[in-house]
């Protein structure tokens, strides 16, 4: 007699992720609560009840302390928004596979547009895709004459365009029927293959090993949709098809005198549960395919997911294991694997990062997830990597990114010929120059040793990715700009980047939108070009004075209104003070004197000396200093008048040329 365990039994992509994640929240003593249950296993949403996780059926319930984990089933949009409102913190654990459906049906929406979806119409996931839909019928059938049955009561379908996706779990052969009716009935028909592809495997080996099998268990939550489907698959095949959700519903009438006996479980079944049943027959059994080890090893020293999994199948290369670290050295880290030889990890197996040191990050007691790589059964001794078990796990993690458009982070490691180099997941993810930056001519180098956010735009042969830190920089800078115009008023002041420079101004980044502060803006003196003031990269304070909505253009200031030269004239400085001043240039009918920056005077040719003189420059030349008397001020014409004829011994009477001077054009000065 044997067992065979089927490779895909236990933990999908998605649901383990889901589980992780909710694990996680509760390691750093978050206050968690789940959006129904997290997945269709009660004794696993048990397990997490005892470790203070609550399963609410309402956003409602959350409080503003709690951590609400959205499910991997997902949920309508409209209860996701829901439950953001109510304050708690929210972490979406859709699986990255459901989270596209979602995506697509979103995108397809619209007044001409119907949404078929195979699945079953009262599961959480379907629920969750009709949900997506904005403003478009949706319709659910969950085979072939009830496809057949909908189209032939909707003739109004031919008018519009056909939107055909699946459950993530939904048959694959039924579906692939469905597929054919939907093309021969529309033919402007959209069909996108969202059946998970670990779904698709699951059933196509769960009917491969039910054909060869005397006795099939299937193993999984009663409430489970992937594994009902399991059974439907294997009943086909064998007669002796068993449903069990744990170890207790297992009878050994089911399986006692049956030669071959084929074990399947649903994508929610954990791994103890599949050890418990396994441990169970395999008591009574002479021999167990891929579970050798579990007649030799008791299981109860195995609480590891992985390391369950680890004695499902002989010692061999590829295989996942778990170790824990014996001791490190500069080149080598040996690990125990419980199975009574020596690991051994080399420092290029340890990580991707060619630059990691593994006596600062390895510590003995450390458990790795681990791959092995070859045996040496003469010497004992196991060569394993961890590089390749983060590299597995990562690229999964890339592709489901790649699908759901997700948003990953990584670090900047080298700048290379046409962009630059990015680890994530312990994954390279080129990223090309164009790419890189918002704009054209930014520094890459810049970027080198940096966090980045970034999107997988590509995805290759060879595990090749490429990313996009551009396409994420835009979306922030086109939300940004959209907050801006909600908000922004004349008066409101910014603390922004100069862009660029022209000659009649310099263009400030606000945060999502660039505004102009005019040449004339930058300074209370005259300039001939803004970079004598700014320069681009400068970080500048300025006040928005006018907005223009229609043309989305923003007039800034930038000078400051205390720094007004006037202002300062007329808090220091009144008529009768004797100043002193520099000649800054020279006109026929007088002098320009500097008093202060940005205030020059007007000395007239008849307040130079206590004599006649033909010409200004008789006196004076420009650059000289010299003492003069304020005569007059004029702040609504912006004039002042200067004589130094005023402190020398006077022939003639001063104010009969005051009228006369203050009146000269000041505008010659800038001359």
């Amino acid at each position: 007699m044997k067992i065979t365990l089927a490779k895909t039994a236990g933990f999908c992509f998605g649901v383990n992720r889901a589980v992780n994640m909710v694990y996680e929240l509760t390691k750093k003593g978050k206050k968690v609560c789940t959006l129904g249950p997290i997945i269709h296993n009660e004794q696993l949403v048990k397990e997490l009840e005892e470790k203070g996780v609550r399963v609410i059926s309402s956003p409602d319930e959350a409080t503003s302390e709690d951590t609400l984990v959205i499910r991997s089933h997902g949920v309508p949009r409209e209860i996701y928004n829901k439950a953001v409102k109510t304050g708690a913190k929210v972490v979406d654990a859709t699986c990255p596979f459901v989270a596209k459906i979602h995506k697509i049906v979103r995108e397809n929406s619209g007044e001409k547009k119907v949404i078929l979806i195979a699945g079953d119409k009262l599961h959480h996931e379907v629920i969750g895709i009709c949900g997506n839909a904005e403003n478009t019928p949706t319709f659910v059938y969950s085979n072939l004459s009830e496809l057949e049955k909908l189209i032939k009561n909707h003739p109004e379908f031919s008018e519009k365009q056909i939107i055909a996706v699946a459950q993530t779990t939904f048959n694959a052969e039924i579906w692939a029927e469905c597929q054919k009716n939907i093309k021969k009935g529309y033919t402007n028909a959209l069909v996108f293959d969202t059946i998970c592809n670990a779904t698709a495997m699951r059933q196509q080996e769960a009917y491969e090993l039910s054909k060869v099998s005397d006795c099939m268990i299937v193993i999984g939550g009663q409430n489970s949709s992937n594994t009902a489907k399991l059974y439907d698959v294997c009943s086909a095949n064998c007669g002796h098809t068993y449903f069990i959700s744990t170890v207790k519903e297992l009878r050994e009438d089911m399986y006692k005198d049956k030669e071959n006996i084929g074990v399947v479980a649903g994508a929610s079944t954990p791994a103890h549960i599949i050890k418990e049943v396994i441990k169970t027959m395999s008591e009574n059994l002479q021999s167990v395919e891929q579970v050798e080890e579990a007649v030799q090893k008791s299981f109860e020293e195995m609480t590891d997911e992985e390391a369950f999994e680890a004695s499902l199948s002989a010692l061999t290369g590829d295989q996942k294991v778990v170790g824990t670290v014996l001791a490190v050295s500069e080149n080598e880290i040996q690990v125990d694997i419980g199975r009574g030889l020596a690991g051994y990890i080399s420092r290029e197996e340890y990580s991707a990062d060619p630059n990691a040191d593994i006596l600062k990050e390895v510590s003995v007691g450390d458990t790795m997830n681990l791959i092995i790589m070859r045996t040496n059964d003469q010497e004992g001794t196991v060569m394993l990597s961890k590089r390749r078990f983060d590299a597995i796990a990562g690229w999964d993690n890339i592709v489901a990114a790649k699908e759901n458009g997700e948003i990953l982070t990584g670090t900047v490691k080298d700048v290379i010929k046409g962009g630059i180099t990015v680890y994530s997941n312990g994954i390279r993810i080129f990223i090309p120059a164009s790419q890189a930056t918002l704009t054209k001519n930014e520094s890459l180098e810049a970027l080198k040793g940096t966090e980045v956010r970034f999107q997988i735009i590509e995805i290759g042969r060879g595990r090749r990715a490429v990313g996009s830190i551009r396409n994420i920089l835009k979306e922030e800078r086109k939300a940004a700009a959209a907050k801006v115009w909600e908000t922004i008023t004349v008066g409101d002041r910014f603390t922004g980047t100069v862009k660029s420079l022209t000659s009649y101004g310099a263009f400030v980044d606000l945060g999502g939108v660039d505004g102009m502060v005019h040449i004339s803006e930058l300074s209370w003196q005259r300039i001939k070009n803004p970079s004598e003031v700014v320069l681009v990269g400068d970080t500048v304070e300025v006040y928005v004075k006018a907005i223009d909505t229609e043309k989305k253009k923003i007039s800034l200031g930038y000078k400051k209104p205390e720094e007004n030269p006037w202002v300062i004239f007329e808090k220091n400085f009144e008529v009768g003070d004797t100043v002193k001043v520099t000649i800054v240039s020279m006109a026929t009918y007088g002098a320009f004197a500097r008093i202060i920056p940005g205030i020059d005077g007007l000395i007239h040719i008849s307040q130079i000396a206590n004599k006649h003189i033909a010409k200004p420059q008789d006196e004076l030349s420009v650059g000289q200093e010299v003492e003069a008397k304020i005569i007059a001020v004029d702040f609504e014409k912006k004039r002042v008048s200067l004589s130094i004829r005023a402190l020398l011994p006077e022939e003639a009477p001063v104010e009969e040329v005051a009228e006369e001077a203050i009146e000269a054009p000041v505008e010659e000065a800038a001359e």
